[in-house]
């Protein structure tokens, strides 16, 4: 019985040291492309679905909304609304990679089947946020 739960005490330690790593590389990786979407914007512009307005507003405030859920993510008490929210932007982003899939062009050097290949990863993307933004078994 002892043995059984010193087992799982280690199983469960390691599965939360995955857990912090995947989420310090997933901030690092928002802060990134939250950063570009100011510091070269116009590919992200150039995707944006004809029917919206302001297009790069629109940039401007995902990449906000990228960089402040990555910082989030960094800081446990506020780590789960910034998962939720990381979780959100990516459903509302959704349309432009839709755009680009329509209007390869857009992709610029990209090759269609990459197009594609990206849009199931959008799922993905959104249960990642959620399982490291949860709380930690450990009470972190």
């Amino acid at each position: 019985m002892i043995e059984k739960k010193r087992i799982r005490g280690i199983v469960r330690g390691k599965k939360e040291r995955i857990r912090g790593i995947v989420r310090v590389l997933t901030a690092g990786a928002m802060l990134a492309i939250g950063g570009a979407h100011f510091a070269s914007p116009g590919g992200f512009v150039r995707i944006v679905p004809v029917a919206l307005p302001a297009k790069l507003l629109l940039v401007q405030l995902s990449g906000f909304f990228e960089v402040l859920g990555g910082l989030g993510l960094l800081v446990r008490q506020v780590r789960r609304a910034a998962g939720i929210g990381l979780a959100l932007l990516f459903v509302a982003v959704f349309p432009a990679n839709v755009n680009m899939v329509l209007h390869p062009a857009l992709g610029g050097s990209l090759p269609v089947w990459l197009l594609w290949a990206r849009l199931p990863f959008q799922p993905l993307f959104i249960a990642l946020v959620l399982w490291i933004s949860r709380r930690d078994e450990a009470g972190d």
